[in-house]
């Protein structure tokens, strides 16, 4: 892939619907504006396109084989849908080159969830699933076989919180036409939602054919440092990927948040993950377009 680094992402996805006055409290979260709502999606990806993200994550984080099947959606309705997370930000992406004068058409990252979305109960942030491998192998191929079709530039298999998942996306992405990254939620600096050590998760993934980074998303910012240089001195032949969240604390019952980082401490620390060796930077839950505009002229541009 011909990709010129360091390279900006979005940010948010939810926060920026939500922004626009949608109401995610849904098990499928913002998945569930595919069929209710997707102009609010194309607009949230035109947002961040505008603000001046190289690259944007689709919306299918949440949208997967298992949780719509579950949620009433027939398999071919749940197949259209997938797609049309790909199809949406292809949409943004071409109303954004018409009227973008540098030319630099954006990429697009095909987002896969950790199986903990789909459940919606918050276990994407512990790990703790009690499930076999077979059947995050099974949850997980569906979504990344259709996506490997689609018009996506690469995988972002994001949140990922335990050494397991990571193994299993491993296996699958050894057989896929495109590439990707893989990026942990971590609860401290050395340790994944799991406990198992950032060192062990890029371990088992680093001497891989198809992962192109790996890093850190969905953990709170006063952690990447410390994780970035844990990763840094584990790999040499891969990029790596951070995009934090605000650091603002997530009730998962009441699905609500608190406490908000500024956009310019949010810069302000970018600045030293790029230092320390970050190649992929955005931002995750409660990053706005804000974020990401400031951090495209005082970092990127700067």
């Amino acid at each position: 892939m011909n990709i010129k680094y360091p390279l900006l992402l979005d940010g948010g996805l939810s926060n920026e619907l939500e922004a626009q006055g949608c109401d995610l409290n849904h098990r499928l979260w913002s998945a569930r504006l595919l069929e209710t709502n997707p102009e609010a999606i194309f607009q949230a990806h035109l947002a961040y396109l505008k603000a001046g993200a190289q690259c944007i994550i689709t919306s299918s984080y949440q949208a997967s084989m298992p949780g719509l099947l579950a949620n009433g959606y027939n398999r071919d309705t749940a197949k259209t849908l997938i797609l049309k997370t790909v199809q949406l930000a292809e949409q943004a992406v071409q109303y954004f080159m018409e009227t973008d004068l540098s030319g630099h058409k954006p990429l697009i990252a095909a987002s896969i969830g950790p199986y903990g979305a789909c459940l919606a109960d918050g276990s994407e942030y512990t790990g703790d699933y009690g499930v076999s491998d077979d059947e995050l192998k099974e949850f997980h191929l569906s979504r990344i076989q259709l996506l490997d079709d689609s018009n996506a530039d690469f995988f972002a298999c994001e949140t990922i919180p335990s050494l397991q998942e990571a193994k299993v996306l491993g296996e699958i992405l050894q057989d896929t036409q495109k590439q990707g990254w893989v990026s942990f939620s971590c609860k401290d600096e050395m340790h994944l939602n799991d406990g198992s050590s950032i060192k062990e998760g890029v371990e088992i993934l680093k001497g891989h054919s198809n992962i192109f980074a790996i890093g850190v998303n969905c953990t709170a910012p006063q952690y990447i440092s410390g994780l970035i240089r844990a990763i840094k001195g584990s790999i040499d032949d891969k990029k790596i990927v951070v995009y934090a969240n605000s650091g603002e604390a997530y009730n998962a019952e009441t699905k609500t948040w608190s406490n908000v980082a500024e956009p310019d401490s949010f810069v302000n620390m970018t600045k030293e993950w790029l230092e320390l060796g970050a190649d992929i930077i955005g931002g995750c839950c409660r990053i706005g377009p804000n974020h990401i505009r400031q951090l495209q002229n005082q970092l990127i541009d700067g």
